[in-house]
This record gives structure tokens, C-alpha cells and sequence, in this order.
């Protein structure tokens, strides 16, 4: 087998999904099983899995049950193992995380840690599982957000656990390059029960279907990032290229 990334796809991928329950997550897998590949799904809600796996299997897909906490690392391992009995994965994609908007100060500390937890050391730990389950040439995907680009009023711990994880992926695309591609996902707003606790106007609010197309189709190509919606994202790339000044005096509007 070739170590080159250029490596052609074989004609059924082997697709490990974390974070599959609901949300992006679920709509990815279906999205996947679509495209005749070969899934498996995890999260720590197993009838929510197994639910998905039928419906998939009804539709004529392949869809593996295997659980897993993403911030338990061996919970994960224990996953990896499982998985690698049935061979190496062409992707590896994570979506788990935890949201709770508001303010920095007014956040409670131990909700916050969790956040970390999940959406930070969760990343790690999945990244450090998968990676060796990936074919030479896979891809490893993992989610920032267009939150993590910059500072913003409310955006609290969600948004500081997802800047870390934006450098975290930067890191690793090139500490694993190039037995691995390591690929980001950065979704704008998904209509899912973590974005049902917001209580503002969402701006290119999409479907969860609507992503998982976009991401599908996104991590095709070669692009590092994926992500959308773009009149959304590309204001968001300006404000966090401006010096701190410009963007401190645009982003003061919104903290009211």
C-alpha cells in the first residue's frame, strides 16, 4: 500500500463517526451510508446509536455500533480496539462536544471544566485513538468551530475550548503529515439542541442535513478546513485578522 496522501480512495470507505447520536453527527453518518460507505458510529447514547444503525441498515447501509465517551480515554481505547479488528478506517471524524452559552463570569466553574473536557481533551484523546486505525493516507478529521476564530460576548468557554482546539489541529496536521491528513471541520450555526439554547438571531442557520452535505463533500477535496456557510465564516476570518484595536472597537457592539 502507498504512504503518499494522494493515495486513491478504494470504492467503500471505512468510516468511524464520533458523535454520531444526533446533530451533525447523525446526519453525517447518514449522509456517509449514502455514499455506500462502510460506518462506525459512536457516542455515549446507545439507543440513540442503535436507532441510527437501523434506519441506516433499512435503507440498505452498513452502520457498526461501537460505544464510546470521547472524554474517557479508556473508554476510547477500548473503542480503537474493537474497531481495528475490522481493519483500517479511510476517516476517522469526530463532532462530540458540549455548548452552554453566556458570560465568562457568569458561567458555573464546573459546567465550564466539562466543556473543556469534552470539547478540548476530547479532541486529543480521539486523535491520539484514531490515528493509528487510519490507513496510510487517511484522514483524520476533527471539529473546531467559526466560534474558536475570535473572542466573542457570550461566546465563553465554548468558544475558548474550540480556539484550542483550532491550534490543536494545526499542530497535528503537520506533526502527523504524511502518513495522516488531518482536516478541520468548522461549522457556523446547525440547527441542533445545543444551538436551541441560544437566544439570538442565528445568521445562515442550516440544517443538520444540509451540513453533513457540506462536509461530505468538503472533506472529498484536499482543503485543510471545511467550513460554512461562508457569509458567515469569511467576516469572521477579516475580524480575526485585524489588529486587536479594530477588533476589540467592532466586537464592543455586541456585547450588550
Amino acid at each position: 500500500m502507498s504512504t503518499s496522501i494522494g493515495f486513491p480512495m478504494p470504492d467503500t470507505q471505512r468510516i468511524w463517526i464520533m458523535g454520531a447520536s444526533t446533530g451533525i453527527g447523525a446526519a453525517l453518518a447518514t449522509e456517509y451510508a449514502r455514499r455506500g460507505a462502510r460506518l462506525v458510529i459512536s457516542a455515549r447514547s446507545e439507543d440513540q446509536l442503535r436507532a441510527l444503525a437501523s434506519d441506516i441498515e433499512a435503507a440498505g447501509g452498513s452502520a457498526e455500533v461501537v460505544m464510546a465517551d470521547v472524554s474517557d480515554e479508556a473508554s476510547l481505547a477500548a473503542a480503537a480496539d474493537t474497531i481495528r479488528a475490522g481493519g483500517p478506517l479511510d476517516k476517522a471524524i469526530t463532532l462530540a462536544a458540549l455548548y452552554d452559552p453566556g458570560k465568562v463570569m457568569e458561567i458555573d466553574a464546573e459546567k465550564a471544566a466539562k466543556l473543556v473536557t469534552v470539547n478540548l481533551t476530547g479532541t486529543f484523546l480521539f486523535a491520539r485513538a484514531a490515528a493509528p486505525l487510519l490507513r496510510d493516507g487517511g484522514d483524520l478529521v476533527l471539529t473546531g468551530s467559526v466560534a474558536g476564530y475570535v473572542g466573542l460576548p457570550k461566546g465563553q468557554m465554548y468558544s475558548a475550548s474550540k480556539a484550542g482546539v483550532i491550534n490543536l489541529v494545526e499542530s497535528l496536521r503537520v506533526e502527523l503529515a504524511p502518513r495522516v491528513v488531518v482536516k478541520m471541520i468548522s461549522p457556523g450555526f446547525v440547527d441542533t439542541r445545543l444551538t436551541e439554547k441560544n437566544d439570538f438571531q442565528m445568521p445562515g442557520l442550516l440544517q443538520p442535513e444540509d451540513a453533513a452535505t457540506r462536509i461530505a463533500d468538503g472533506l472529498d477535496g484536499k482543503r485543510f478546513e471545511v467550513h460554512f456557510p461562508r457569509r458567515l465564516t469569511w467576516p469572521l476570518k477579516l475580524l480575526r485578522a485585524l489588529p486587536y484595536g479594530i477588533a476589540f472597537r467592532l466586537t464592543k457592539r455586541l456585547n450588550q
